[in-house]
């Protein structure tokens, strides 16, 4: 779909590389420029996970590239970017704020010399406004933004969301804007500059609540009895049965009250189920802690109620519905590991784009793309002895 499309990427840690991958997913040319030795999501992983000598943090989001080493504070470094963005489409960054433009590749001069570029930067906070010059980091983006205040029961206190949905809303956004420049500059061969910040796509994620407070309705003060939301009516959440856990989203009271045979719940209406929502909670969850999940499991959908058991990742990765999605793709490492990965999220014609190249060992095209921009090997093997670029693999051969 994006073949022919040619995208550098200047990314690290989780939003950048995500965003790219979708793209690369797409059969775009991404060519990710790493400092010499490698970018940091090479050389950290969360839970300390490593397949040998690669960091799962790094693979999840690395396939479908070429990789290439640069030290982009040698001229010389510098120049290599410059022959690399007069000939790409898509510009992706997510350094630090300011770093870029210091290095000499802010929007305005990038644009200078490939006017139709894509140039997208991926912050933060967005380029204006006074945090614009900090970093942004998922966790510290959650609490600024209000949705660890959203998150949690009423004795838990502010509750992160468990992995990073800032980070990847953040990239899905990205890709969005730079998916909308292309179909833009494929009419009128204008170039954009696209900025897709953290702190937008966490208020994006809270679009419904926050939707409701911006117009003068507040929310429900959280719930000490199972409820996961602060706008919904009960029951909605998560609710211990006899020997494990369920989760009930909307129904209606006639339908509760006979499914678990609870005559309190009787001929309660919608705006009841609002207004006592912690007594409606409490009632259900009792009567669930009775039976099993399999019990309730059986029981609740032939009223017609919506439920389901809730899940380790050991059960969702043996999950028939999620295999038959194609969720998962397996990839043979360069170094004679075998990953399991997070397949693209999107089918086209029905069918999920699948695993062009594995995920590669850093700098592992250096000398490939360097030699595509007319390099001669003298001056390859020059830049590789001095550090200039650095590259896994033979060196070219000499003259």
């Amino acid at each position: 779909m994006l073949d022919g499309i040619k995208v550098v990427s200047l990314t690290h840690y989780l939003q950048g590389p995500s965003c790219v991958q979708y793209l690369a997913d797409l059969g775009a040319d991404v060519v990710k420029v790493e400092k010499v030795g490698g970018a940091y999501e090479r050389h950290w992983s969360g839970a300390e996970s490593y397949l040998g000598d690669e960091s799962v943090f790094y693979l999840l989001a690395g396939r479908n590239q070429r990789s290439i080493e640069l030290d982009l504070r040698d001229p010389r470094g510098a120049e290599v970017l410059w022959r690399l963005v007069e000939e790409c489409d898509v510009l992706v960054q997510n350094f630090r704020p300011g770093a870029l433009e210091r290095l000499g590749f802010s929007y305005e001069a990038v644009a200078a010399r490939n006017p139709s570029i894509v140039y997208c930067a991926l912050s933060g906070y967005g380029p204006r406004g006074p945090l614009a010059g900090e970093p942004g980091q998922d966790l510290l983006i959650q609490s600024i933004s209000g949705l660890l205040d959203l998150t949690g029961g009423a004795d838990a206190g502010p509750t992160p969301v468990g992995t990073a949905v800032v980070d990847q809303h953040g990239a899905t956004l990205g890709a969005l804007g730079i998916l909308a420049a292309l179909v833009r500059r494929a009419r009128t061969g204008q170039g954009c500059r696209v900025d897709a910040n953290l702190l937008s796509a966490a208020l994006n994620l809270q679009l419904e609540p926050l939707s409701y407070h911006l117009n003068g309705t507040e929310l429900y003060p959280k719930s000490a009895t199972g409820l996961a939301s602060r706008f919904h009516q009960a029951p909605y959440g998560a609710y211990e049965t006899a020997d494990g856990w369920l989760t009930i989203s909307l129904s209606a009271g006639d339908a509760l009250a006979d499914a678990l045979e609870l005559d309190a719940l009787r001929g309660s209406t919608r705006a009841e189920q609002f207004r006592r929502r912690e007594e409606v909670s409490d009632l259900v969850g009792t009567r669930l802690r009775e039976r099993t999940t399999e019990h309730w499991l059986a029981v609740l959908p032939e009223h017609g109620i919506w439920c389901a058991p809730v899940r380790t990742y050991a059960d969702v990765v043996d999950d028939p519905q999620v295999r038959a999605n194609g969720a998962f793709l397996d990839a043979h490492l360069a170094n004679g590991e075998d990953a399991r990965l997070l397949a693209h999220p999107i089918a086209y014609d029905g069918d999920v784009p699948g695993l062009r190249t594995p995920p590669p060992v850093s700098g592992a095209d250096t000398v490939d793309v360097l030699e595509s921009l007319g390099y001669p090997p003298d001056v390859i093997r020059d830049y590789l002895a001095s550090g200039v670029a650095g590259r896994s693999g033979a060196l070219p051969p000499t003259p």
